[in-house]
């Protein structure tokens, strides 16, 4: 049973991990494709490449989100709480993305983190989810935001002087390296997440030991079924990423991917804080917007996606505790 427990678990994982991919992928390349510097497909099959290699650049995130913020008991429960959370991702996953809403597939799993633990009755380290994920939930959108507009501001002085049409041109092909900079980012971020549930999983299993080191095959198969799900697409969620928002043109797709790239890769090396990709972009291009005036944000558009991201993880939580509830009477 212990290890029919673990295999389900392992797959509903994978599964999270797919839907994160094709959930999350508008956030790599939405801008490339709304300015035409790339070609849908040609962005999702780059995108996929370079999800797959930045899942091997570190492994600091997965430390965070495996240790510090619930505690697992061993055996069954410990087993049926990973599950519940991950059940409670995927769900809210897929109502979002149905919706074209573009929330943040990685605080889906943290909510679904606490109100399985909630439901089971085990300890949640409240300090370690306040430090480790709400504080960087808040913190990374407003420096992506303000970032945003300092680098767009920098590029229209730098290229005042420029050929609006030349100066176009070379930004889209610059883009096809910003957008291959956010899918590393993306990478690097949100396979982790699910390496660290992998190996929370293979801890309460007894398999492996909690400070060991990540399996290779771990690694593998979140990289490659994070890449599968980018390649799939989330076409409704690029569409209010790469138009609802503002209508990008090349220059200010490349700042908001630059913008959204650069926090990304700080808060993974230098903090191992695990950040939302959706929540960084989405406030880059808000930002990079904002520099055409007040007027050229729909901000309407932008307010509902902010309200999407203050109810992700109460959402997660509550479905994580009710699959929690429901696996109980099933197998209690």
């Amino acid at each position: 049973m212990d290890t029919f427990a673990l295999i389900v678990t392992i797959g509903v994982a994978l599964g999270f991990t797919y839907t994160n991919g094709f959930h999350d992928s508008a956030n790599a390349i939405a801008t490339s494709v709304s300015t035409r510097a790339l070609t849908p497909r040609a962005a999702l099959a780059m995108a996929a490449v370079m999800n797959l290699a930045g899942a091997f650049l570190g492994s600091g995130v997965a430390k965070t989100v495996s240790e510090g913020l619930i505690s697992t008991p061993e055996g069954s429960k410990g087993m049926g709480i990973l599950f519940a959370a991950l059940v409670g991702a995927v769900v809210w996953n897929l109502v979002t993305w149905y919706f074209g809403l573009p929330s943040s597939s990685s605080h889906a799993l943290f909510g679904g983190m606490v109100g399985a633990a909630l439901a089971g009755g085990t300890t949640v380290y409240w300090s370690g989810v306040i430090e480790k994920i709400v504080v960087p939930m808040f913190l990374s959108p407003v420096i992506g935001l303000v970032l945003g507009y300092l680098v767009m501001v920098v590029i229209m002085w730098l290229f005042r002087k420029s050929n609006p049409h030349k100066a176009k041109r070379g930004f889209r092909i610059a883009q096809t390296v910003s957008a291959a900079g956010m899918a590393l980012g993306h990478g690097l971020q949100d396979a982790q997440k699910t390496m660290g549930i992998v190996v929370m999983a293979l801890v309460i299993a007894d398999v492996q030991s909690a400070g060991d080191a990540i399996p290779v095959w771990v690694k593998i198969a979140c990289a490659l079924t994070l890449s599968l799900g980018t390649y799939a697409g989330g076409w409704r969620i690029m569409r209010t990423l790469g138009r609802r928002i503002i209508e990008l043109d090349p220059p200010q797709g490349f700042a908001a991917e630059t913008t959204a790239a650069s926090v990304m890769y700080t808060a993974s090396f230098m903090f191992h804080a695990p950040i939302s990709t959706t929540h960084v972009i989405t406030s880059a291009i808000m930002g990079v917007g904002s520099t055409k005036g007040t007027r050229a944000v729909r901000w309407g558009v932008a307010k509902n996606i902010v309200m999407g991201w203050f109810i992700t993880m109460p959402a997660g939580a509550a479905v994580a505790a009710l699959s929690y509830w429901c696996v109980h009477l099933v197998f209690a």
